[in-house]
C-alpha cells in the first residue's frame, strides 16, 4: 500500500512540473531533466510512468481538460450564454490551458492527436448536454457549431491578449475590462440565440 501511495504521489508530483515545463516551452522545447528536477525525482521515473516525453505530454493536456470538464459544465443552468461566461472566468484563472492547447496546435497541426477518441467523448458529451438544454429553443440547428462558437467566444480574448489590447485598449487586460467584456460576451450569446439579455448585465462570477 505504501508502494502504491509513493507511485501516485510521484506521478501527481511528474504531471504537476509536466504542465508548467510545456506551457512555458512547449512539446519540443520542453526539457525532461527540467520536469524531473522540478518534481524532485530521477527523470527516469518519468519514461517508467508514461515512456517518452510526447506521452508525458498526452497525459498533461488530458489531465487538464478533464479539470475543466469537471469545473465547467454546459447544464448547470440550461444557459448557453452562462457556460460563456464560465469558460472565461476558468480560462482567465488557468492560463495554461490554453498555452498547451497553443503548443499542441503548433506541433500537430491538423494531424490526428494522441488519444483522440478520449478527447472527442468529452466534446460529444458536452454537444449531448447542450443539445438537452436547448430543446427546440435554439435558431441555430447544429449544436456542434454552436459549442465551437460558444467556446470561441470565450477563449478567443484569452488565447490572443496582444489583439484584445490592440482592439480595446491598453487597458484591456485589467479586471474592469475584462468583466465588460465578459458581459459583452453574455449578452451577445443569448441575443444570437433569441434569450433576453441579463438585467444586470451579466452573471456575476460567484454566480457562473
Amino acid at each position: 500500500m505504501r508502494n502504491a501511495t509513493r507511485t501516485e504521489t510521484t506521478r501527481a508530483l511528474l504531471l504537476q512540473a509536466a504542465r508548467h515545463e510545456f506551457a512555458e516551452h512547449g512539446i519540443a522545447g520542453a526539457r525532461v531533466d527540467r520536469i524531473a528536477e522540478r518534481a524532485g525525482v530521477n527523470k527516469q521515473r518519468i519514461y517508467a510512468h508514461f515512456g517518452d516525453k510526447e506521452q508525458l505530454f498526452r497525459y498533461v493536456v488530458v489531465q487538464a481538460l478533464n479539470e475543466l470538464s469537471q469545473a465547467v459544465t454546459v447544464t448547470d443552468d440550461h444557459d448557453p450564454a452562462a457556460y460563456v461566461a464560465r469558460c472565461f472566468d476558468y480560462h482567465r484563472e488557468h492560463p495554461d490551458l490554453l498555452r498547451l492547447l497553443l503548443w499542441e496546435s503548433l506541433h500537430y497541426g491538423n494531424a490526428r492527436l494522441p488519444a483522440e477518441e478520449e478527447r472527442a467523448e468529452l466534446y460529444d458529451a458536452k454537444v449531448a448536454s447542450l443539445s438537452d438544454a436547448l430543446g427546440d429553443t435554439a435558431p441555430v440547428p447544429d449544436s456542434r457549431q454552436l459549442l465551437l462558437t460558444l467556446i470561441g467566444l470565450a477563449v478567443w480574448p484569452q488565447i490572443t491578449p496582444q489583439i484584445a489590447r490592440l482592439v480595446l485598449g491598453p487597458d484591456a487586460a485589467t479586471d474592469t475590462e475584462q468583466e465588460r467584456l465578459r458581459a459583452f460576451l453574455v449578452d451577445f450569446t443569448r441575443t444570437a440565440l433569441g434569450h433576453p439579455p441579463a438585467v444586470a448585465g451579466c452573471p456575476s462570477a460567484t454566480d457562473s
